[in-house]
Order: structure tokens, then C-alpha cells, then sequence
């Protein structure tokens, strides 16, 4: 397996992609890698020649009071997982190549949407899809890949970056991939690893709260504030801290309506220290 730092050395590679013909599958991720992460690698294998994965704690989708100094880095390790399934490069820049002139004299790419603008982690994380549309931007430009996966779990991200591939004229596709569960339920994440287990098997509530509500809705209930309230009651008598449960039409982010097709419930929940999200699609019709 290929490490590569620089953007130099990057571009030689991916110029050789060119000249030989060969496809390109990119995973985007920030590091401390899970069985979530590695699924996206394997998925990648189906899509493309090569399997790229860049590594690179993005500084910019972090506000104020985050965990960006506290986020695990595990380089070696993570590079012992990639190997194992295959991958065949990583993309390791440091925050000077990604962002040369600094943060604050970064161009910033926003994707505008009034709904996703006004709802779950857009409301709770000012400015954090603006960093995320502008590292991915820039992540695209420098691997050039013709597929890149994203994972589900991280459901606004992937309309996010399906919007920006698209109003952009990008030639990728993007390719969502299902959330990895625990056992328990439980969304495989980063911030897992600051849980103990006797948190993990608490914070299997959040999943729990994602099926009930499903339940109701696909039961024709659509008190939609009733059942939120009911989600957030559920979560605080397991002992977490709810953030937010916001339940959505998936198409736009708007309110749920007769029309709706589907919906999306989205969560977000204090276990601790730890902020984890989830969230679950359901049919309506």
C-alpha cells in the first residue's frame, strides 16, 4: 500500500490512473477508523481499479468548544486496517497543504439550501457543512476520482455533497453506503471510542428511539411534533442528553406532509462526553 503526503506526488500518481486507463474509488475520512470506514473501502473495491483513502482531521468543520484537539489519531494503525482490505493508497496531507494560506483566507465553498439550512446539525453546528463542502471541494480537485463513498450515517453530509457534485458539474458519483451497527444497534463511530461498554449498551437507545418513531409513522401516525417529543422523552429516561430529533421529509428537508414519500428521522445525543448522531429513512406510502 502507497502513502502519499504530498500533492506532487499525488498528481504523479493520479496522472499514471489516466495514462493506464485505470478507475479511481476515493473514501474521504478524518482518521480513527471503525468497521464503518473499512465497509466503505470494500464497497470501493466494486466501483473502481483503485481504492484511494486520504486521512485528514479537517480543522475547518470543527466549531467552537469541539473536540478537533481531543479527535484520536491513529495513522499506524489505521494504515494496518487499510491494508488489510486492500486499499491501495492514502492520502495523508497536513493542514499547511490542504490549507496554504491559513483558514481565515480560505475560499469557502457553501452549498445553499434553505431547508437543510434550518434543521438538525446545520442548526446545531454553525458554519460545519460550510467546512465539510469546502475540504470535500478540495479533496475532489486534488484526487480527481471518478467514485467516492460516504456513509450514511452521516445523512445531511451525503445530500450535502450529492448537491455539490452536482450543482458543480463534477464528473463523480457519489455512492451512499448503509450505516454499520453494532450488535447493539449502536451507529459504528469515531466518538464510539470514547465510550465505556456500560455506555455503549446505553447509548443503543438511540436506535431503539430511530425504530419506535419508524413504527409510528409507518402506523400512519404524523403529529410530528408529538412523536419528536416522545423521541427525546425516550432518550432522557436512558440517561442521555439529547441534542435534537428532527423528523423530515427526506426529499427537501421540509416538513413532512400528506404528500411525503418518505421521511428521515435524525438524532443527535450526549452520551457523556460524546455526541453521537444516527438517523433512519422510512417509507410513507
Amino acid at each position: 500500500m502507497q502513502i502519499i503526503s504530498s500533492l506532487s506526488e499525488l498528481r504523479t500518481w493520479r496522472q499514471q490512473c489516466y495514462k493506464d486507463g485505470k478507475t479511481v474509488a476515493f473514501v474521504p475520512t478524518m482518521g480513527n477508523l471503525h468497521e464503518g470506514h473499512i465497509e466503505l473501502v470494500q464497497q470501493a473495491h466494486k466501483y473502481a481499479d483503485f481504492v484511494i483513502t486520504s486521512i485528514f482531521v479537517n480543522p475547518m468543520q470543527f466549531g467552537e468548544n469541539e473536540d478537533l484537539d481531543a479527535y484520536p489519531r491513529t495513522f499506524d494503525a489505521d494504515c494496518k486496517k487499510l491494508e488489510a482490505v486492500n486499499n491501495h493508497v492514502v492520502f495523508y496531507p497536513t493542514v499547511a497543504d490542504m490549507y496554504p494560506n491559513g483558514l481565515k483566507a480560505q475560499t469557502v465553498v457553501s452549498v445553499p439550501n434553505n431547508e437543510l439550512e434550518h434543521c438538525a446539525e446545520a442548526t446545531q453546528r454553525p458554519g460545519h457543512f460550510d467546512g465539510v463542502a469546502t475540504v470535500v471541494t478540495k479533496l475532489f480537485n486534488m484526487v480527481q476520482p471518478d467514485t467516492a463513498l460516504f456513509g450514511q450515517k452521516d445523512y445531511q453530509q451525503v445530500r450535502l455533497i450529492q448537491t455539490l457534485v452536482k450543482d458543480l458539474n463534477m464528473p463523480i458519483s457519489i455512492v451512499p453506503v448503509p450505516t454499520v451497527r453494532e450488535a447493539s444497534g449502536l451507529a459504528k463511530s469515531s466518538r464510539n471510542g470514547y465510550l465505556s461498554d456500560d455506555q455503549k449498551a446505553t447509548a443503543a437507545v438511540i436506535y431503539q428511539t430511530l425504530l419506535a418513531v419508524q413504527d409510528a409513522l409507518k402506523s400512519g401516525a404524523r403529529n410530528i411534533n408529538e412523536m419528536q417529543t416522545f423521541a427525546l422523552e425516550m432518550i432522557e429516561l436512558a440517561g442521555l442528553k439529547p441534542d435534537y430529533i428532527e423528523i423530515r421529509d427526506s426529499s427537501d428537508f421540509g416538513k413532512v406532509t400528506d404528500s411525503s414519500l418518505q421521511a428521515v428521522i435524525l438524532v443527535a445525543a450526549f452520551v457523556g462526553k460524546a455526541r453521537l448522531i444516527d438517523n433512519l429513512t422510512v417509507e410513507l406510502s
